[in-house]
């Protein structure tokens, strides 16, 4: 399956409407279902520094950042959304379109869940040299594009009650999704800079996390499984 990004209705809705209401009720099972919140908060405690800033691109409605900061991961989140209430008060937000954002290098760890699947390749390619301005350590979780990961939403989408936006945007999500090690190559995490580790779970999710090789050391000592 060739890769095809294509416009998702929760983008046209503003975020009180009832049925982007009842998307975010599905997004938090779909994380549920595909681990991808779990996933994440391990990789993060065995890759966190002490001191080190974590910022979540595309946080949206917050559950991940809530999640990190009882394990006491402060987190802060940039999305176009508001910040949701259940954001962990001492996180910061940001309120901006991620492509527009000017404080990357603040950050030494960057995370995307879900997120990045919905930007071509060009506006990838422009992306990331950006992301790796300061960043030690990248993670993101995104879909998996393949025909069985289409059939397997198709069968469970409609058994866990999800509504007409999140039937359509999840096959639109997965039919923009990565596989192998497309996104790191799309993102120019070069090898010479970044050890790169790309993996796709049994549920449909895509899994890359990089860190970036120490000067003067040609592996980087992070644990990347």
């Amino acid at each position: 399956m060739r890769r095809k990004v294509q416009p998702e209705i929760l983008d046209t809705l503003p975020p009180d409407h009832p049925d982007a209401l009842h998307n975010r009720r599905d997004l938090r099972i779909t994380n549920r279902f595909m681990g991808n919140h779990r996933w994440l908060e391990r990789m993060l405690s065995a890759s966190l520094r002490s001191g080190e800033r974590v910022l979540e691109i595309g946080a949206g409605c917050g559950e991940l950042g809530a999640r990190l900061a009882l394990r006491g991961i402060v987190v802060d989140g940039l999305d176009l959304w508001p910040r949701p209430a259940i954001w962990p008060a001492g996180g910061r937000w940001h309120r901006v379109d991620l492509r527009e954002f000017e404080a990357y290098d603040a950050y030494d760890v960057i995370v995307a869940n879900l997120i990045l699947h919905q930007f071509t390749t060009d506006e990838l390619a422009r992306l990331g040299p950006i992301l790796q301005q300061r960043a030690r350590i990248l993670i993101a979780c995104e879909p998996v594009r393949s025909r069985v990961s289409q059939v397997l939403f198709a069968g469970v989408a409609p058994l866990l009650g999800a509504n007409h936006v999140s039937r359509h945007d999840g096959h639109v999500s997965i039919a923009a999704g990565f596989r192998n090690d497309e996104l790191p190559g799309t993102l120019g995490l070069a090898a010479e800079n970044w050890d790169v580790r790309c993996s796709e779970a049994p549920l449909g999710a895509y899994r890359m996390i990089a860190a970036r090789r120490s000067p003067g050391n040609p592996k980087a000592k992070e644990r990347l499984s």
